[in-house]
């Protein structure tokens, strides 16, 4: 049971000095700095300018629609990457798989398509 303890107590002596480090900075922040917030200070900051609208309002479904768009057309990516590198170790497999994942994207592209999630009208 000894040797296992011992095999942490590197992880426990860098979690300390971080604790310590934190602190040490958000106290030195504390003590160092001026705490008087006023009124335009803590009011919300929306480029440069009064906000003009609530903001809890609810987003057009267009927003996530391409927010998901990024996100799956992102991950083909990461995906593509790596698949390019090994792609002469992986063979006709690895390379007919792909190609069939990039089908399956492409059908939800169209659809999202013809469907008019990308018009902006």
């Amino acid at each position: 049971m000894q040797p296992l303890l011992a095999d942490y107590f590197p992880i426990l002596v860098f979690l300390a000095i971080a604790v310590v480090i934190a602190c040490a900075m958000v106290g030195g922040s504390m003590l160092a700095a001026r705490q008087k917030p006023y009124a335009e200070k803590l009011s919300t900051y929306e480029c440069g300018f009064e906000p003009f609208d609530d903001t809890r309002r609810r987003f057009d479904v267009r927003f996530y629609l391409v927010a998901i768009l990024f996100i799956i057309f992102d991950l083909e990516v990461a995906y593509l990457f790596p698949w390019a590198v090994s792609l002469s170790g992986i063979g006709w497999f690895g390379f007919l798989s792909m190609f069939a994942f990039l089908g399956v994207l492409t059908v939800g592209f169209v659809y999202e398509w013809r469907k008019g999630a990308l018009d902006w009208e």
